[in-house]
């Protein structure tokens, strides 16, 4: 009968999804739920419906993280202009007057698939978030024309570099920065098999991989995700929080004795029930009982929570007269589940009179 008494039921802290989105439909959820629910609607539709690619441009921190960490090593989403220049539509036209012409031929597919607007040709772009949709669409259309795919590809700045100087490109100075002159690029691409031109063209290798800067990286998300992993498989899977009253911080009984109003909540993270004992420690001659139950006090309680649920009670904590120390006092609340070793404690005090 005391065990039926000690568990009463208590309307839980937080709610589950089920219920919450039940809640939201019949108008009875709370008005935070409501707010949050038009703030997350009103923000995504600003974000997403109005503002769009300026979110990346201009809030999204991603593109000065992945910048701050490319090398010339690094694989990006890259334009190959020793391939690709110089551009035309009319490509038998300028091969029988005897030009030279690149692989490009104008289509503006690259353009037209990439979510941020911005032409790939142009070089690389803050803008750019490497979805390689250029790549597709590009190697579509050179599949189409009976070409060599890879005209925008994964590459590396070294190679890039160095498969500009072999086509012929020089470097000139464009507002302080050095920059590869692609008027005189001769495409070594075009009309040469695949094998011949093998061993002069740069091409990405397990090098590009495998190297210090990369090894370093790996090495530290690795040790991130180590302990993430430690962290989630280590932590508690019980978790107690104690408020206690502010007003008043204390009550003087009619036997002299004192007692403090505590708020408790015990959070089981498990998925079966589980019942719990509560305990007071370094709190000499000290008893609870809970709210509406002043005529039974206790030394420990048996607390009965559900799965994945936090459970509040209001419990009530007396100090007879001949233990009680003037002014604050720490002690201990202690929760340990029945018949297992996981145990949680929070560090309290107790108020009584300083004179």
């Amino acid at each position: 009968m005391e065990c039926s008494r000690r568990v009463r039921r208590v309307r839980p802290d937080r709610y589950d999804a089920p219920t919450l989105l039940d809640e939201l439909f019949t108008g009875q959820a709370p008005f935070v739920a409501y707010a949050t629910v038009a703030v997350l609607t009103f923000t995504t539709y600003t974000f997403g419906g109005l503002l769009r690619e300026q979110v990346c441009t201009y809030m999204c921190p991603w593109p000065r993280i992945q910048a701050a960490m490319l090398d010339e090593h690094s694989l990006t989403v890259t334009y190959n202009d020793w391939r690709g220049e110089p551009r035309t539509r009319h490509t038998k036209r300028a091969l029988q007057e005897g030009k030279t012409v690149g692989d490009c031929c104008y289509c503006n597919a690259c353009v037209a698939v990439r979510p941020m607007g911005i032409d790939i040709r142009d070089g690389q772009q803050l803008e750019c978030i490497t979805c390689a949709l250029c790549i597709d669409a590009c190697d579509g259309v050179m599949q189409k024309l009976g070409r060599e795919k890879g005209l925008i590809s994964y590459t590396t700045l070294s190679d890039y570099d160095a498969n500009m100087a072999l086509s012929g490109a020089k470097r000139i100075n464009q507002e302080g920065d050095l920059v590869w002159d692609t008027s005189e690029v001769r495409p070594i691409a075009l009309h040469e098999p695949v094998e011949k031109r093998q061993s002069s063209v740069a091409h990405t290798s397990l090098k590009t991989f495998i190297r210090p800067r990369t090894l370093i990286y790996i090495a530290i998300w690795s040790l991130c995700g180590l302990a993430l992993l430690a962290a989630l498989f280590l932590r508690d899977r019980l978790d107690i929080n104690v408020r206690h009253d502010r007003n008043p911080l204390f009550v003087m009984l009619s036997d002299g004795s004192v007692r403090n109003g505590y708020e408790i909540k015990i959070l089981n993270m498990k998925a079966p029930p589980r019942i719990f004992e509560l305990h007071l420690r370094n709190l000499e001659g000290g008893q609870m009982n809970l709210a509406g139950e002043a005529q039974t006090k206790w030394t420990k309680l048996i607390i009965a929570v559900k799965p994945d649920q936090l459970r509040q009670i209001k419990v009530f904590v007396t100090v007879p007269r001949e233990n009680i120390r003037l002014g604050r006092k720490k002690f201990e609340f202690y929760v340990k589940e029945i018949k297992r070793a996981e145990q949680a404690t929070y560090t309290a005090h107790f108020e009584a009179p300083r004179t």
